[in-house]
């Protein structure tokens, strides 16, 4: 029993330092570098006055808006339309053209431009998809049409969008139904109920609540962090504020357990019962992210997240907390008596 903990000791303490491993220096582009570049005279001989002026409005642009020029974006709608003319023709009333730009192409932010007189939004963007197609475009309309062009900020925004969570609790709940109907027949492993003897699936299923009601409480309490997380993310948690430091310590912990509960329902189970049970745990975790993202923007999460966490554990240490070990056939046992698989009396 010992030599089998120890060795999943171990083995999860390899899947940390390697996941520590992989966070490795992640650098940040500075987008006032790329300003501060563009006239390399000026750098060497003093910057005029104008110049100095045009870099201050960027720098306040970016703090408030956590991009600038130069910045990469993706169109994640179907197309967007953008102004051809320059943006004063259109608050004037002129006559003026438009032209699409379709799903997945690459847009660059060329120039900003604020006009206080348009009543309809006062910040307009201008962005490029080759060198010969520069168009304008609101900010409230070019920002909910495009994603940064980022894995991480593309990820963030899939799991972010409704349609998406309405999807998921729908398919969770005819996952969970139908699982349950089979595991109950067949009387087969699902944690929580009739789990396995391990603690790493219910540690699975709590770090996912957990992570979710930090998810929720970053985006309820520091909004402006988490923007600024989605336009310059990192899975680095060592060059973030502390919230989001601990978010992604949570969400790497995940990933290790993830790791450390398919190898040990691999070998505690048959192939066939695994998988049932893996899918089990899955349809679990996802209605854990589900539940407590949603709850814990109307503050319902956090007393919810404890009576989870005390239940959980009450649950593993009532079904699957395992004391004794057979003495002929190493089994693990809850408690004492005849062995279910070699049928020994263990006294």
């Amino acid at each position: 029993m010992m030599s089998k903990c120890m060795l999943l000791f171990r083995r999860l303490c390899v899947c940390f330092f390697c996941a520590l491993l992989l966070t490795g220096c992640y650098h940040q582009k500075k987008d006032h570098d790329a300003l501060s570049a563009t006239n390399p005279q000026t750098a060497a001989t003093g910057y005029d006055s104008a110049y100095m002026e045009r870099v201050k409005d960027s720098l306040s642009f970016y703090s408030q808006h956590h991009y600038t020029e130069n910045y990469n974006f993706v169109v994640k709608r179907d197309s967007i339309m953008l102004l051809r003319q320059q943006p004063e023709e259109a608050v004037s009333m002129m006559s003026t053209d438009t032209f699409a730009v379709y799903r997945h192409d690459p847009l660059v932010v060329a120039d900003i431009r604020i006009l206080p007189n348009d009543t309809i939004d006062s910040v307009w963007v201008q962005v490029a998809r080759d060198q010969l197609t520069f168009g304008w475009i609101h900010e409230s309309e070019l920002l909910p049409s495009v994603v940064p062009d980022d894995p991480i900020s593309q990820f963030i925004s899939t799991f972010s969008d409704r349609h998406l969570l309405f999807f998921l609790v729908i398919i969770s709940l005819i996952a969970i139904a139908y699982l349950m109907h089979i595991i109950l027949k067949r009387n087969a492993k699902i944690v929580h109920f009739n789990d396995i003897h391990s603690i790493y699936p219910t540690l699975m299923a709590i770090s996912i609540a957990c992570a979710a009601t930090l998810y929720a409480s970053i985006q309820l309490f520091a909004p402006e962090m988490w923007r600024h997380f989605y336009y310059h993310p990192t899975l680095n948690p060592f060059s973030v504020p502390l919230i989001l430091s601990i978010f992604l310590v949570t969400v790497w912990f995940m990933l290790i357990l993830a790791i450390a509960c398919v190898d040990v329902v691999l070998h505690q189970l048959s192939l066939s019962e695994a998988v049932l049970y893996l899918c089990g745990l899955g349809a679990v975790c996802a209605f854990n992210y589900i539940v407590f993202s949603v709850t814990t923007l109307y503050y319902i999460g956090y007393p919810l997240l404890l009576l989870y966490i005390y239940y959980a554990l009450t649950s593993y240490r009532k079904h699957s907390h395992c004391q004794y070990i057979c003495g002929n056939c190493g089994a693990m046992l809850t408690k004492k008596g005849r062995c279910p698989h070699c049928g020994t009396v263990n006294q």
